[in-house]
């Protein structure tokens, strides 16, 4: 069972998503039989490397809200996410570029650990509020889950992986993808959003049954 997962490491709730499904496949026993694949999708591809601004004005901005409702907005998703065992700090986080994260799943994949990389993509930037668009957060990531240093520190140097990241960002534009998380089951399929636990479960199970008849 092959499971494609667009998302972005700045997205709440594609960290939300994502433990929903992986509870989903705990509690079907599909776990070992599914084959994740994570896709880049970037949510402000014009958002700057790094920044220091507070994550509540830039979401103040961009939905013409005041920073007091942005912040009622922000507490509403941690709550979300506690639901699923995840601790959100809103108050660490700041706006942050995430193509060079992709590119870095990307190699990640072609080292066999990205399940690794983009878990603690994740939560470097939800829980610990580090900045993911600079490149020295990037190359610890790496470093973390077994990369080399050089290799990684080669790879954001140059263009590698960039024609990668943009073929998943266009597929998703293909498939009508019209924000993340979005999940497609063996390309039959589809979940938008943090759907509950058992609306992944019943996905999974439909596919499973359909792969044995």
């Amino acid at each position: 069972m092959k499971i494609e997962i667009w998302s972005d490491y700045v997205c709440p709730f594609c960290y939300i998503g994502k433990r929903r499904l992986e509870e989903a496949l705990e509690q079907t026993g599909l776990g070992d039989n599914a084959e994740i694949v994570f896709k880049a999708y970037e949510l402000d591809p014009n958002s700057p490397a790094e920044s220091d601004a507070p994550i509540q004005v830039g979401l103040a901005k961009k939905y013409g809200m005041s920073v007091e409702e942005a912040k009622k907005m922000t507490d509403n998703v941690a709550a979300q996410a506690q639901t699923v065992g995840l601790i959100y700090d809103f108050d660490k986080m700041t706006p942050a570029n995430t193509f060079n994260a992709h590119r870095l799943a990307k190699l990640a994949e072609q080292e066999g650990v990205d399940k690794t990389v983009s878990e603690n993509l994740l939560k470097a930037y939800f829980v610990d509020g580090e900045k993911i668009g600079v490149d020295d957060v990037l190359l610890r990531i790496a470093e973390e889950a077994g990369i080399s240093r050089n290799r990684a520190k080669d790879m954001l140097e140059s263009e590698e992986f960039t024609e990668e990241v943009k073929m998943d960002i266009s597929e998703a534009g293909q498939l009508g993808v019209k924000g993340v998380p979005f999940f497609v089951i063996n390309r039959k399929y589809a979940i938008s959003g943090a759907q509950p636990a058992d609306a992944f479960a019943n996905a999974l199970r439909q596919a499973a049954e359909e792969e044995t008849q």
